[in-house]
């Protein structure tokens, strides 16, 4: 009977461990730029563990395709200590209402949720750079 009940003891163990080690998937990925919209922007930001920077843009922008190379860059060199994502301002206006861009590109870097710092405009690596160490 002793066998019975160290087995049901390695057997919860077992159980607790995997439970612990299992997480849900996220859907931040190092290096990457992840793709923003209405639906899924608070829910996005909420679950992320990282400062993240978001680039408001859109295709007609001129200036939002000259920064475009840069911050696939960046997300790349901040990989493990920030996320890059992209919102489409001309599909995605309540959001970008919501938090008042009116000129883009506009950059705004969230931390836990909230925004804790902006900058519009084709401000370069230095800029962008600039505005994720005045937010960390």
């Amino acid at each position: 009977m002793s066998s019975d009940s160290e087995l049901d003891k390695i057997k919860e163990e077992m159980l607790k461990k995997m439970m612990s080690q299992a997480q849900k998937p996220s859907f931040w990925k190092a290096g990457e730029i992840m793709e923003l919209s209405d639906a899924n922007f608070h829910m996005s930001l909420a679950e992320a563990d990282k400062p993240v920077l978001v680039d408001f843009w859109a295709d007609w922008c001129g200036p939002c395709k000259m920064m475009a190379p840069v911050v696939h860059q960046m997300a790349q060199e901040y990989a493990g200590r920030a996320y890059f994502a992209k919102l489409n301002v001309d599909y995605n206006q309540r959001t970008a209402a919501g938090f008042g861009v009116m000129s883009i590109p506009c950059f705004i870097v969230f931390k836990g949720g909230k925004a804790v710092g902006q900058t519009v405009g084709a401000v370069g690596k230095q800029g962008l750079a600039a505005l994720l160490a005045r937010a960390s």
